[in-house]
């Protein structure tokens, strides 16, 4: 099933989660620390409104929504990361959460297609990618997609319950943005040196 498939049998809080992770993998890019958005995701678990850490998560980045993040990072790449957290809904329902789920997907992909040092023959979208048409894709590109599949399969499966999903689909979303994390620390040293 594609990405775009998923999405849309999604439910609010898979879509809530779904999109949560893809703001958390692209973390690094603003600079962030890992437990940026760790009392959102506590929210969501406990099922209640996460405006007030969201608030605290955009304070500690600073209110400059322009900020760049770490060293060499690309400033394309803060900027569709600053979209995601500035778009987060105060509340994880209704179709606004559905929206922002969606943009984070293709922002997310975006982030890693921009920070990729594989060449991309740009033949591609990244629309086309969520719906499919994978060939060809650059490995950090590919490894997003994977993990965004993956995180909503997870929050599809009823068996694990709520909770259990969201620690499975918490830890899909580390795994990326420790990568995410090294990518940008290279990018940023070979600034550095040149």
């Amino acid at each position: 099933m594609s990405l775009v498939e998923l999405i849309a049998q999604a439910d609010e809080r898979g879509l809530a989660a779904s999109g949560l992770a893809c703001l958390d993998r692209c973390v690094p890019v603003l600079g962030g620390d890992d437990d940026l958005l760790r009392s959102l995701w506590a929210r969501l678990a406990e099922g209640g409104d996460w405006g007030g850490p969201l608030a605290e998560a955009r304070e500690r980045l600073g209110s400059d929504s322009g900020a760049s993040g770490l060293p060499g990072t690309s400033s394309e790449a803060a900027a569709l990361a600053w979209r995601m957290l500035d778009a987060v809904p105060v509340a994880y329902s209704g179709a606004e959460v559905r929206e922002w789920a969606d943009g984070c997907s293709v922002a997310a992909l975006q982030v890693h297609r921009l920070l990729d040092t594989a060449p991309d023959d740009g033949a591609r979208s990244v629309t086309s990618r969520r719906e499919g048409r994978t060939d060809g894709m650059t490995p950090l590109v590919a490894a997003e997609l994977r993990r965004q599949i993956r995180i909503l399969e997870l929050l599809a499966n009823k068996s694990a319950g709520h909770t259990g999903s969201l620690r499975q689909a918490l830890d899909v979303s580390l795994e990326g943005r420790r990568v995410l994390r090294a990518v940008v620390s290279r990018r940023g040293r070979g600034k550095g040196r040149g």
